[in-house]
């Protein structure tokens, strides 16, 4: 019996050490020290997407995504907002155009310099609109 804890606790702290590896391995250590220095108490799921790094975590219920390129600089954060958190002209928009959908996601998205679009998800499209709330351009997907 002790033998057996013995090798179930072995193999636990060699997927556990494992797992670490494989964040080190894949993420440029300049990457997750920007993160952890934005967001010390964040744990956060990563992922590559081309050349860049997206670190996804969740705060008060809602997503959101950190993007890095691989020199650890910031490009863009993505923050699920409320419908009640658009600018009112976004809603005017989409109620216009698109009153009998539903919108099944809303973000804010601040680039590194500042500046902020809006995008909302409608059943295949995602529209998007600067701070304003004009409405930009719509990617089916």
């Amino acid at each position: 019996m002790k033998k057996l804890i013995l090798t179930f606790a072995i193999a636990g702290f060699f997927m556990q050490a494992h797992a670490q590896n494989l964040r080190g391995i894949d993420i440029p250590i300049s990457v997750t020290t920007s993160f952890d220095q934005a967001y010390p108490s964040i744990l956060a799921d990563w992922s590559k997407d081309g050349d860049n790094f997206e670190a996804k975590y969740k705060a008060d219920s809602l997503n959101n995504t950190v993007t890095y390129n691989s020199s650890g600089t910031l490009i863009e954060t993505n923050t699920e907002i409320m419908e009640a958190a658009l600018p009112v002209p976004v809603m005017a928009y989409l109620n216009e155009n698109y009153k009998d959908q539903k919108v099944n996601e809303i973000s804010k998205i601040t680039t590194a310099n500042g500046i902020v679009t809006y995008e909302t998800k409608i059943k295949g499209m995602d529209l998007t609109f600067d701070s304003s709330g004009k409405y930009v351009k719509t990617v089916m997907n």
